[in-house]
């Protein structure tokens, strides 16, 4: 039998006529969708719903218009069409979301700008101490001494030290306003 006298009794229910339509299209309509689609996977997938389709909508078929492989191929290549837009709008929309979940760009001119500003405020608050206190404080946080040795360079007893750095740095938080 035909394609197109298998496809109107498809169309009736008749699950032989599909069986022997199936061998006769299955075929052509994977290698189209091969075509198109280009993933062996989702060709199988494809042709699969194109064959299912054509169980359920073989009514549609009209042997005026055209044979039934020219039919079955055109479901064929629209349903393959519409998997590789899916796929790529998914793929988009993944790039997208990705593009939207990611940090913005490092902006090194920012960066540094506002580095500089922090650098000239924290110098600004350091002059409002007294002159002890101040240098102190650069022994111990520019320099990298501890207390100790601030104390041993400054020639003052550790306790000295201890109470104009924790004064300094009293001065420093108020100035800076709870920044630092």
């Amino acid at each position: 039998m035909e394609a197109d006298e298998l496809l109107v009794l498809v169309a009736g229910g008749d699950q032989k006529a599909f069986e022997e339509l199936y061998g006769l299209v299955s075929g052509p309509v994977y290698g189209l969708v091969r075509r198109v689609v280009r993933d062996p996977a989702q060709s199988e997938e494809v042709a699969q719903e194109v064959l299912l389709e054509l169980w359920r909508s073989a009514a549609k078929f009209d042997p005026r218009r055209g044979s039934a492989l020219s039919w079955v191929l055109t479901v064929a290549h629209r349903r393959a069409v519409d998997r590789v837009r899916s796929v790529r709008a998914a793929g988009e929309r993944e790039q997208r979301e990705a593009l939207r979940a990611s940090p913005p760009a490092f902006d090194h001119v920012s960066e540094e700008v506002e580095a500089g500003l922090e650098r000239e405020w924290v110098r600004r608050c350091l002059k409002r101490l007294t002159a002890l206190q101040r240098q102190s404080v650069t022994l111990a946080y520019y320099d990298g001494y501890t207390y100790r040795e601030v104390a041993e360079r400054l020639s003052l007893p550790l306790g000295t030290v201890k109470t104009r750095m924790r004064d300094g740095l009293t001065q420093l938080r108020k100035c800076l306003g709870g920044v630092a």
